[in-house]
């Protein structure tokens, strides 16, 4: 079976537009530039699938992120390896950051093919903390705070007994890496390659730009149809990484309109300007709703129907709560809202009168 395809037309929509339309099969392949090929390996959330990236590096190859811990994505590996790779080596692994989708197989890719692990210094460091795990890294951590921000008993049980915890979705990690900054350029096939380091949805996650390529490997930052997860985090209580996103959200849309973005979730797209346009649109709207939901005092258990318009499932609890609380933090980082604890010891939110 041929590992590549050719690429479907292009489409259009909301200022968007898409010259790829048909993603590989998991286990295939698509080449999307010189050297530089989209690989789709399944995840078994409601976000069903994560975007990987295999660039052609020389006599190798550099993979970018790795997919979740699973036989069915170590199975898809095998098969690019042996349909796709032409009998060259894997000279790196490159994580974008330290969610499981994206660092799970890391440390059995870097021990399969002898290699190093290149990342962030705290998307490495974030990694080893929630697998040791770290008391504040914890599933307890997060029901602990979470019951502060008002989540009742049922989401309670349910964050205590997630299935999917962190230690189990990613492989051992390596016990080493090397340490990639904002800024650095890499040499990548005789391209450059310059890190965009981008915050609040992880602490340090590194997007790649090519300048020649007019590419965006963009991870998590930039996504097409949906906003990142953007969360508060029991070892930060106090953040707001609101904040910090929006700012790097900026730094991308500096970028030429016409790079061509391949994000971890959804299609490879044109229209970065609008995008970081339509994100910021969408929070700022988010945030008004929230202020007016604060009428009257409000956890962000309350407020989880005016952020979220569809059911949250169990595995979506966390994050919606993460998110809610990431609100909240940032209009009243904004003074838009004052914050009270209740007799009961739940945090609540409410405009200043």
């Amino acid at each position: 079976m041929s590992l590549s395809a050719t690429p479907a037309p292009a489409v259009r929509n909301l200022g968007l537009s898409y010259p790829v339309t048909q993603p590989p099969v998991p286990g295939g392949w698509l080449e999307l530039a010189p050297g530089v090929f989209w690989v789709r390996m399944p995840l078994p959330f409601a976000l069903d699938h994560i975007n990987l990236w295999v660039l052609r590096d020389r006599d190798g190859w550099t993979l970018v992120d790795t997919g979740l811990n699973s036989e069915a994505t170590r199975t898809h590996w095998e098969q690019v390896f042996a349909e796709g790779l032409a009998g060259r080596p894997v000279r790196r692994v490159l994580v974008t950051h330290y969610h499981p989708d994206h660092f799970g197989l890391a440390g059995w890719l870097v021990r399969r093919f002898g290699v190093e692990l290149w990342m962030t210094e705290s998307e490495y460091l974030t990694a080893l903390a929630y697998h040791t795990p770290l008391s504040a890294f914890t599933n307890l951590a997060a029901v602990e705070l979470f019951a502060r921000h008002g989540l009742d008993a049922s989401g309670q049980e349910s964050v205590r007994n997630r299935k999917h915890t962190y230690p189990r979705a990613i492989s051992d990690p390596p016990a080493s890496f090397h340490r990639i900054l904002d800024g650095d350029r890499l040499d990548i096939d005789s391209r450059h390659w310059r890190v965009i380091v981008g915050t609040g949805h992880a602490p340090e996650h590194a997007a790649l730009y090519c300048e020649e390529l007019g590419l965006l490997i963009s991870g998590d930052m930039v996504l097409p149809k949906i906003s990142t997860n953007v969360s508060v985090w029991p070892s930060e209580p106090e953040g707001d990484p609101l904040s910090l996103f929006l700012r790097s959200v900026e730094r991308y849309a500096r970028l030429p309109d016409d790079t061509l973005v391949l994000p971890s979730h959804g299609l490879p797209f044109h229209g970065l300007r609008v995008r970081a346009a339509a994100l910021r649109q969408h929070h700022a709207a988010r945030l008004d709703e929230l202020e007016a939901a604060c009428e009257r005092p409000a956890s962000a258990w309350d407020v989880i129907p005016v952020l979220f318009r569809r059911q949250i499932d169990e595995h979506q609890i966390l994050f919606a709560m993460g998110e809610a609380i990431a609100h909240l933090n940032h209009l009243l980082y904004q003074r838009r809202v004052v914050r009270e604890e209740g007799p009961d010891h739940v945090l609540r939110f409410m405009r200043p009168t």
